[in-house]
């Protein structure tokens, strides 16, 4: 078994309020909950408007099917949120 682990330190430029972090960061989660069926979670900077740090997690019986996955979901995330200045840090164990 293998743990897959993904951190976005995201940098919303056009967010101006707390209120329009959320919007974007509750499609973020929501986006990726769905396609991808993972764990997903704000982890980081949460009191801050235009930052923040998402975590996700995935499990996998085989290391090459989840290096795939994690590919595949960070393609998904720059693909459809372009605007987003991205770090990604990724992790398997």
């Amino acid at each position: 078994m293998f743990i897959g682990s993904i951190v976005f330190d995201l940098y919303i430029p056009y967010a101006r309020s707390l209120k329009d972090k959320r919007t974007v960061i509750r499609s973020f989660k929501e986006k990726l909950r769905s396609k991808f069926n993972v764990s997903v979670s704000e982890v980081g900077n949460n009191d801050k408007w235009q930052n923040s740090q998402i975590a996700v997690v995935l499990v996998a019986s085989d290391k090459k099917h989840l290096e795939k996955q994690i590919d595949t979901i960070i393609s998904f995330i720059e693909i459809n949120y372009p605007d987003i200045h991205l770090n990604i840090y990724r992790e398997i164990i």
